[in-house]
């Protein structure tokens, strides 16, 4: 997809790090972009700051509520008549243990990491193969290929964006090839994801009550993530990605030597199959 110019994105996650960023490379390509976050007043600012840049809308959204993400398709076609580009993008995360980790908090972290790529994709794709041509983008994470412990809610939640990317993508390419799909699997990037919790919902214990022994991991995890990619950078990616007609998109393509590393552990595992009489 090459010609962005007077085309719709919407854009989940839209008020802070790579989101914002990749509203801020759509305008800048021509785009009108419609804005989606859950906090409503670092949206209002989002919206802005970018709207000197081009057309925007922005839309509360909660992309772990069905409805609060068909609202959201019924706003972005009630002001634009059609959405060419969708990045399913907001995401949560935090490192804590399973064994420290309530219901709650997993409930959260599918919700918003999967579920919201579910709706988002389930709810916008009649849209988007009514166009002539179109793209989804879904963030993922590295953790999506990567295993480990002290993150596995999160680890599942971008494995499973990651399975129904590449699924859907080959879906599409035999029913609707004009539409795209990529996933996004960054590592290290310096966005604003260690205040996730600002927006928690009720029951979820703050991960330095639950699990205070992490506080440390937790310390150097954000250090590193301050550290990490600036957005904008991931921003430029998908852009040419999607110009390219790609499905996978690493901005850390160092990373995936660990990916290599973990099919060699799972095949050491192996044990050869016995036949039976």
């Amino acid at each position: 997809m090459r010609e962005l110019r007077g085309r719709v994105a919407v854009v989940t996650g839209a008020a802070h790090g790579i989101g914002y960023a990749l509203a801020e490379r759509f305008l800048a390509e021509g785009m009108s972009v419609v804005l989606a976050d859950n906090d409503a007043t670092a949206l209002d600012e989002a919206r802005t700051r970018l709207s000197a840049a081009g057309e925007v809308l922005a839309v509360p959204t909660d992309v772990a509520d069905e409805a609060s993400v068909q609202a959201l398709a019924d706003a972005a076609l009630a002001r634009f008549g059609a959405v060419h580009v969708l990045c399913n993008n907001a995401g949560v995360g935090g490192q804590q243990r399973f064994s420290r980790t309530p219901t709650a908090t997993w409930e959260w972290v599918l919700g918003v990491n999967l579920w919201g790529v579910i709706h988002g994709c389930r709810i916008f794709l009649p849209i988007l193969t009514a166009q002539p041509e179109a793209y989804i983008v879904n963030t993922a994470s590295m953790s999506g290929f990567l295993t480990g412990g002290h993150l596995i809610s999160y680890n599942v939640s971008k494995a499973g964006v990651v399975s129904l990317s590449e699924g859907l993508a080959a879906e599409l390419a035999e029913d609707a090839p004009h539409v795209g799909v990529a996933v996004l699997c960054p590592a290290f990037t310096a966005t604003e994801i260690r205040h996730d919790e600002r927006n928690a919902p009720p029951g979820h214990v703050p991960r330095s009550e639950a699990d205070p022994e992490l506080e440390d991991l937790r310390r150097r995890v954000d250090e590193a993530i301050d550290a990490g990619l600036p957005p904008a950078v991931v921003a430029d990616l998908v852009v040419r990605g999607m110009a390219e007609k790609r499905t996978h998109l690493f901005p850390h393509p160092e990373w995936l030597d660990r990916w290599d590393e973990r099919v060699a552990k799972v095949r050491e595992q192996l044990l050869p199959v016995e036949a039976t009489s």
